[in-house]
């Protein structure tokens, strides 16, 4: 799903070098347990509750990016050279 793609990957780029072991670890259940795309865009949007099991830190760390705040255009993937940049 092109939404889930572009709020994650950019979710990712933006969150992921600083986040502890236990916070990669309820990311990687988060956007791999549940069986339907629509489900993670619904709890990040704040459109449908999410499952007990995943309300956690990181899903509101995703709902608070999710807001857009800073009203940033975010209309595509980010290109993936930051996954090769020394972490912060």
């Amino acid at each position: 799903m092109l939404e889930n793609c572009i709020l994650l990957s950019l979710f990712a780029k933006e969150n992921l070098g600083r986040m502890s072991e236990e916070q990669l670890n309820r990311y990687d259940r988060l956007i791999n347990e549940p069986s339907n795309d629509w489900d993670i865009y619904y709890w990040a949007t704040e459109a449908k509750p999410a499952p007990v099991e995943f309300e956690h830190d990181v899903l509101d760390m995703l709902r608070e990016f999710t807001k857009n705040r800073k009203r940033e255009q975010r209309l595509r993937q980010p290109d993936l050279e930051y996954l090769f940049e020394p972490p912060r």
